[in-house]
């Protein structure tokens, strides 16, 4: 599919670094951050629309938005997850739905539980190697990103954002393959080339790319035998439930700092931003052409 072409495509525009820094560079790098700005809400609205369609769940997306705000760091974002799961699954249970009796279980692969064994050890055993190097510390980074998103691809921005902004790499940078990765065909993980890039390079592009889709096939492979019995089960639909209602508030919370914070310079800044956002809800324009529009007009408003 695209995904190849387009990681490659990221991880050269991770590699032109020094093209970001000049004039015509830095307008660039604005441009792509206003487009991040509508992008991220207007995924932020959609997302809420879907996953926050009542009251309790609405409180939970606002909770972990005020917690986030007040403590960004990964840790808080890794408490939200914890708790929202435990407050579906206290509060949002649906109720057993009645009907025949189950049949008897089939065993469960002993290949899918090495690799559930394999997802759950890399998860808590890579943040012990990190900081033995650099690649180790990238597919740290990587890896916990690619198994800790809820609800959607853009939810990889906040955590992401959190391990690499400032230590590794300038948030304008950041914020600015974030922006292009929205005008790519392929997943939105290819934005792992074009930070592991910046990073350390064609190796740096390499491990990156690959950490973060490990851990989804290690969950496919796994928990696919387990899936149809963990559906039938109210108490993991509920805490789905509170997951996805969390992860709203972290990807509002991105939003608020460091998206617009950091990309927002001026009034017309806003205005940009906000027609963007007006047109992709609409539905009307053409995506593409719509994100090309947004970040010409912030490269030619900084130039």
């Amino acid at each position: 599919g695209f995904t190849l072409p387009s990681a490659l495509l990221m991880l050269a525009a991770g590699l032109a670094g020094g093209l970001w820094a000049g004039g015509t560079g830095a307008a660039l790098v604005h441009g792509l951050k206003l487009v991040a700005v509508a992008v991220v809400a207007q995924a932020v609205c959609g997302m809420a629309q879907s996953l926050c369609p009542d009251t309790p769940r609405r409180l939970l997306a606002l909770a972990a938005l005020a917690v986030l705000i007040a403590f960004p760091t990964p840790l808080a974002q890794f408490c939200c997850l914890v708790i929202g799961a435990a407050a579906g699954l206290a509060l949002m249970r649906p109720a057993s739905e009645d009907g025949p009796a189950t049949t008897a279980k089939a065993p469960i692969p002993a290949a899918a539980l090495a690799a559930l064994a394999a997802f759950a050890l890399l998860l808590l055993g890579l943040p012990l190697l990190a900081t033995a190097s650099l690649w180790l510390q990238l597919t740290d980074i990587f890896y916990r990103g690619g198994a800790l998103v809820f609800g959607g691809g853009h939810v990889v921005l906040p955590l992401l954002q959190g391990a690499l902004v400032p230590g590794l790499l300038p948030a304008d940078r950041f914020l600015a393959g974030y922006g292009l990765a929205q005008a790519m065909p392929g997943p939105l993980f290819t934005l792992a080339a074009y930070l592991g890039a910046a990073v350390g390079g064609v190796g740096g592009a390499v491990v990156a790319t690959l950490a973060i889709f490990l851990p989804g096939l290690l969950l496919l492979y796994g928990a696919l035998p387990l899936w149809a019995r963990l559906r039938a089960q109210p108490w993991a639909r509920g805490a789905l439930l509170g997951l996805n209602a969390v992860v709203v508030g972290i990807l509002a919370a991105a939003l608020v700092d460091p998206i617009t914070t950091s990309s927002l310079k001026g009034p017309g800044d806003a205005v940009i931003a906000l027609l963007g956002f007006l047109a992709l809800v609409s539905g009307r324009l053409n995506g593409l052409a719509v994100l090309a529009a947004i970040a010409v007009a912030g490269a030619l408003l900084t130039g």
